[in-house]
């Protein structure tokens, strides 16, 4: 039995009222013990007994507490009245309430369904992005060279699936970083420190660290053998070399120093 079917001049009791509402008997009880929904009329043993009026009244209770709202408010908001303009604006109300739900509800649906649509696809940043993060320096064949060379080891894994995840602005957070270690580098190169100097491995030892925190696990003997590269391979010695003459070897040493000590 709905509750539309229930709207007629007989009385109705707690269980019929329950079943069409979709509430539970204690409930109804509550809302009577806390004056929400009082019933009308009371049977000769004393149970209680709902009118249409206590069923509507009851009606805006169930759809306000659905949407959120609490019993105090309802009460209050149920007090201006029960005429048919007082219903009218309640229903009004409800709508008003539940076409702001449904809204952000769609919201929420269309941002799960692109986090979603981003984790099934391993979403992974742009070449685009890429280009525009980190400039010339981006090469793809930077990128199928590593693969044929590590695609096969726990490092390149590790690494791609790391990569997959980040968003363009933790690839930003990763230049930064990046920037900022090539900087100390270049500041201690300039002010005479020697490559092998605590000073300059402790800068060797933080981009070690960069490497292990956003892609693979990378010991010191490992991170020394990349950095042959920085003086064996022109382009990464071009990379440096954009950044400060001189830079490619001064970088090299101090991983290659930082490596030596254990």
């Amino acid at each position: 039995m709905s509750a539309d079917q229930l709207m007629t001049d007989e009385v109705l009791t707690v269980g019929q009222v329950a079943e069409a509402l979709g509430v539970t008997v204690r409930t109804l009880h509550h809302y009577d013990e806390i004056g929400l929904v009082v019933p009308s009329e009371r049977s000769p043993a004393g149970y209680r007994l709902y009118t249409e009026a206590d069923l509507r009244r009851l009606q805006h209770v169930v759809v306000y507490r659905r949407l959120g709202f609490p019993l105090e408010q309802i009460g209050d908001i149920l007090s201006d009245g029960t005429g048919r303009d007082t219903v009218l604006t309640h229903l009004r109300r409800q709508r008003e309430a539940l076409t702001d739900q449904m809204a952000g509800l769609a919201r929420l649906v269309t941002a799960i369904d692109k986090a979603l649509e981003a984790e099934m696809n391993d979403y992974r940043i742009t070449r685009e992005e890429q280009r525009e993060l980190f400039g010339d320096s981006f090469d793809e064949s930077y990128a199928q060279e590593a693969e044929q060379r590590w695609g096969d080891t726990d490092a390149w894994t590790q690494s791609q699936q790391r990569a997959r995840s980040y968003s363009k602005e933790q690839w930003q957070q990763i230049k930064d970083e990046g920037e900022e270690i090539n900087a100390r580098y270049v500041q201690l190169m300039h002010e005479g420190v020697p490559a092998d100097s605590e000073q300059a491995m402790e800068v060797a030892e933080a981009a070690r660290q960069q490497i292990c925190t956003w892609f693979y696990d990378c010991p010191r003997q490992m991170h020394a053998g990349i950095a042959e590269m920085y003086v064996a391979d022109p382009r990464f010695t071009k990379t440096y070399e954009d950044v400060a003459p001189g830079l490619a070897r001064y970088v090299r040493d101090a991983v290659v120093a930082n490596a030596a000590r254990g």
